[in-house]
C-alpha cells in the first residue's frame, strides 16, 4: 500500500487548502482513512477520518467546524478541506490507512501511512 498526500503550503490566516491522499496498491474501498498532524515537539495528533464508505466521518475538537474530510473511492483518493486556517494548525499533514469498516482515532492502530505534506499557516 502506496499513500502520497499533495495539496500542502503556505496560506494566511483565514485561508482555505484541500489536502488530497492517493492511495495505490491496495482496493481503496476496504480502507477506512484518517488524516493526523505534527507540528515540532509535540505528538501526531488525530485531525480528522472517514469509514470506508464515506457514511461514518469523525472530526477532532481543533478541526471541527473548519475542516471536512470526504473520499472518492473510484479515484482511490481521500480529501480534507481546510477551511478558516489558524496559525496553530501549522504542521505536517498525514493521512493513514487501515484495514477496517470504521476508522479509529488512535494513531497506533494505523497500518500505513504517507510521507506528509507540510501545511504553513501565517498569521
Amino acid at each position: 500500500v502506496q499513500l502520497t498526500e499533495s495539496g500542502g503550503g503556505l496560506v494566511q490566516a483565514g485561508g482555505s487548502l484541500r489536502l488530497s491522499c492517493a492511495a495505490s496498491g491496495v482496493i481503496f474501498s476496504e480502507l477506512a482513512m484518517a488524516w493526523f498532524r505534527q507540528s515540532p515537539g509535540r505528538e501526531r495528533e488525530f485531525v480528522a477520518a472517514i469509514g470506508r464508505s464515506g457514511s461514518f466521518t469523525y472530526d477532532s475538537e481543533s478541526s471541527k467546524g473548519r475542516f471536512a474530510v470526504s473520499r472518492d473511492n473510484a479515484k482511490s483518493t481521500v480529501y480534507l478541506q481546510m477551511n478558516s486556517l489558524k496559525p496553530e494548525d501549522t504542521a505536517v499533514y498525514y493521512c493513514a490507512a487501515k484495514t477496517s469498516i470504521t476508522p479509529p482515532r488512535n494513531r497506533d492502530e494505523y497500518s500505513y501511512w504517507g510521507p506528509g505534506t507540510q501545511v504553513t499557516v501565517s498569521s
